[in-house]
């Protein structure tokens, strides 16, 4: 099928309008009488989950049984592009498998604060490394012929109130930081979808939004795939085909079909703009329409799981521990180890195929395992019973294994965390065991960056991340040997929260969040302000050691020679900064340009080559609005960190010579004290007035409030009724069992509640819900009544 505008000229104006939005959670509408096929859409950013039709939207009624891969927080310490294809590959084969349309994935938002509760889905704090990794599993989705999607563009960069959230961010850093790794994932992989987020970006929905849909994402960066709305995302279905979305989901009903039959027939909509909307959806539908079975080899996948974990394991420690000696007597200690964590919680959690545990594997190597202890809680609950039975098994052992990391409620869709700490309880284990044992090694489990100010209680931390259902091997090989640890970190680990650049000012706690730090995050922060961190960007041991050496630039880019001068196999992961004076123009210190990772023998030399590309030398130039070369002097920077900088060179560069900012306001952006900035020095930067950040608690509440504005409801009835819902909620989450669509509910939109809700709710029955909520409860009730009846008359089924 190729002939689209054909196809579209046969439909009716209705069988049109039908097609940019969904007719179940997981499905689009079909056209039976044009032979028009439904797309299927399941999540997958580190593995399929395909529910049934009726399923939900954050993971609660369990998908198909699946490979859970590492976490995207994990896989971005491989630094490993081909095996980051080779893991979309497999994960396209089994979407194919299951005639899946459109993977959901890969989610490629910058990690703006530690502390956003889906950092364990995202990539990393910087948009070089997230963009091209991000690539690789957009290359290996749709090499088995199923569309990708990436998300959540835009600025999507923390779960509390992000449905009604308003990103407030300058023109400069919005580019720089934060659609980089879309852009970059866009032109080097052609995606077939991309999902806008839930937020506002500077006051205007995700959805909704011409400037990046069109003007950027179509005109700039050649994008030719579908935009497809988050769950429940869609604010106004008319404006989003307007500004270039195409499919509305999950379930809006009968109204999204109406209001842009109706907006063509006004003429707020251009029919012509519609037909290129359901053009461009077929294209799509017909380019990943799985027409033949497909096998998937689940075994394989299992092991290809294990070679990822192992891939992007980083070594944060060793103190004349690890690799274990043969037949070291060993004690495993912490719930961890028994009951794995392995993914985090959400929309993303997958059924697992299989599943490792570390109890189960450690008898495939030669050590002696005298004994396992569960050592705490797994929810915080201190149990000094626990701790003294740890204690006296690691007494008898040459090495304590010890299993620590955050619990399932720590790291969450919908909710973000409130520190940076892992339960105080496993800490106080930690120290008693070191006290007795001779040797401790620590094994973590966690997709976000923690405090670790324990770290002198052991000899030895190896960080597994979330590591999918066969890391328990993968570990296992790294902490005997079998593997050489080669993972290296993709976000700073700061000493404690209050370093982070963002720290005063996230999450926004109602309208706006606020991005005064701009440019200024991870490592760049870090870096400019010349604070001390525990592990640097890009950081990461090995049981080998490496030399750089014979460092040349040209115009092309840069070679230098790596040494293995160790005594066993090793990869070493080689990173390019580049950096530029910021005489006219504030900078950061160096940026991540480019990286290689190089499997060397003992001895081995190899020479590396690092091309410069199109956003090695770049800025954004506001006054231009767009990306310019400044001329002059680049410094370039070769190392094995962002901290462990081992060669240096320089390149004069032809450009353009950029007009001097105002030093004297944005003089703070230019030394690095982001963390207080003032509303004036924003505004400039921000080139505009700051929107009103605040709820106003007298006002009515609308459509595009949020449910937990009904604590100040005139409504008593709608006060208790989020009272309750809070209440649920939380019991949920300090049970360590967090009802997710509680979390959802609480912080959703009051239209969500038509667009959510299979047609059976009308956006008519949802304001009338508001009058009530707003205190009118007969006006409200009454029209309640005659809105339903309406509805029903109406009908949900398309003709």
């Amino acid at each position: 099928m190729s002939n689209y505008k054909a196809l579209v000229r046969q439909m009716t104006l209705e069988q049109k309008a039908s097609l940019l939005s969904g007719k179940n959670f997981w499905q689009t509408r079909e056209i039976p009488s044009l032979n028009i096929p439904h797309m299927a859409l399941a999540d997958g950013p580190h593995g399929l989950r395909k529910q049934a039709a009726d399923g939900d939207h954050l993971g609660l009624v369990e998908g198909v049984k699946a490979t859970c891969f590492p976490t995207s927080a994990t896989m971005s310490n491989s630094w490993d592009i081909e095996i980051c294809e080779a893991v979309g590959q497999a994960l396209g084969r089994e979407a194919a498998h299951h005639e899946v349309n459109i993977v959901l994935g890969p989610g490629l938002n910058i990690k703006r604060n530690p502390l956003c509760g889906r950092n364990f889905e995202y990539y990393s704090e910087d948009p070089y490394l997230s963009g091209k990794l991000a690539s690789a599993y957009v290359k290996g989705i749709q090499s088995e012929g199923v569309g990708a999607c990436l998300k959540h563009f835009a600025a999507n960069n923390q779960e509390y109130l992000r449905m009604t959230n308003d990103s407030v961010v300058d023109e400069r850093t919005l580019h720089e930081i934060y659609l980089t790794g879309f852009e970059i994932a866009v032109k080097e992989s052609q995606p077939k979808a991309v999902m806008s987020s839930y937020n506002r970006i500077n006051g205007i929905y995700a959805n909704e939004h011409p400037y990046l849909l069109r003007d950027v994402l179509v005109d700039r960066w050649g994008f030719d795939g579908i935009v497809v709305s988050d769950w429940g995302g869609s604010n106004d279905a008319v404006q989003s085909a307007i500004a270039g979305s195409h499919l509305e989901m999950p379930t809006p009903g009968r109204d999204s079909i109406d209001f842009i039959i109706k907006a063509v027939k006004d003429g707020t909509l251009k029919e012509t703009i519609l037909d290129q909307r359901v053009e461009e959806y077929l294209k799509v539908l017909y380019e990943t329409h799985i027409d033949k079975k497909v096998d998937a080899d689940y075994i394989a996948h299992h092991q290809l799981a294990r070679r990822a974990s192992e891939n992007s394991i980083v070594l944060l420690k060793n103190e004349d521990v690890l690799p274990l000696k043969a037949k070291s007597k060993v004690a495993i200690v912490g719930d961890f180890a028994s009951t794995p964590r392995y993914q985090g919680a959400g929309s993303s959690m997958v059924n697992p195929f299989k599943l490792d545990s570390f109890l189960n594997v450690v008898g495939n190597h030669d050590i002696e395992m005298i004994g396992f202890a569960k050592g705490f809680d797994r929810y915080g609950k201190h149990d000094k019973n626990l701790i003294n039975e740890a204690v006296e098994l690691v007494k008898r052992v040459d090495v304590a294994l010890v299993f620590l990391g955050l619990d399932e409620v720590s790291e969450m869709e919908g909710h973000d965390r409130s520190h940076m700490h892992i339960n105080a309880n496993q800490v106080e284990m930690l120290k008693s065991i070191h006290k007795h044992a001779k040797k401790t090694v620590v094994v973590l489990s966690c997709g976000s960056a923690i405090e670790m100010q324990w770290s002198d209680h052991c000899d030895g931390i190896v960080h597994g991340f979330l590591s999918g259902q066969a890391g328990a091997g993968a570990l296992m090989n790294v902490l005997t040997g079998k593997t050489n640890p080669s993972g290296k970190l993709s976000e700073t680990y700061p000493i404690e929260y209050a370093d982070c650049s963002s720290s005063e000012n996230y999450p926004g706690m109602e309208r706006t969040s606020e991005y005064r730090e701009g440019l200024y995050i991870g490592y760049r922060y870090y870096d400019k302000k010349q604070i001390e961190v525990k592990y640097p960007f890009g950081y990461g041991l090995s049981y080998t050691t490496f030399s750089y050496s014979n460092l040349k630039v040209s115009e092309e880019g840069v070679r230098f020679n790596i040494t293995n001068t160790g005594e066993v196999v090793g990869a070493e992961i080689a990173q390019m900064y580049i950096s530029k004076d910021q005489m006219r123009i504030h900078r950061p210190v160096k940026e991540l340009k480019g990286f290689k990772k190089i499997i060397l023998e003992p001895g081995e030399t190899k020479e590396v080559e690092i091309d410069f590309d199109d956003y090695s030398f770049r800025y954004y130039d506001v006054s231009k609005h767009e990306f310019l070369v400044e001329d002059g002097k680049y410094f370039i920077s070769v190392g094995s960190s962002a901290a462990d900088i081992l060669l240096k060179g320089d390149l004069n560069i032809n450009g353009v010579t950029h007009t001097s900012e105002n030093q004297d306001i944005l003089i703070p952006y230019y030394l690095g004290d982001v963390k207080n900035i003032e509303s004036h020095t924003f505004e400039h930067l921000l080139g505009r007035s700051l929107p009103e950040s605040n709820f106003d608690p007298k006002a009515k509440l609308g459509l595009n409030d949020s449910m937990l504005q009904m604590q100040t409801a005139k409504s008593l009835l709608a006060r208790l009724v989020i009272k309750i819902l809070l209440k649920l909620r939380d019991r949920s989450y300090h049970k360590g069992k967090p009802d997710l669509n509680l979390f959802f509910l609480s912080s959703m939109p009051f239209r969500a509640i038509a667009k959510m809700s299979d047609g059976n709710f009308s956006l008519e029955m949802t304001e009338k819900v508001l009058d009530i909520v707003n205190g009118s409860f007969f006006k409200g009730l009454s029209g309640l009544i005659k809105s339903f009846m309406k509805h029903r008359k109406r009908g949900k089924h398309v003709q």
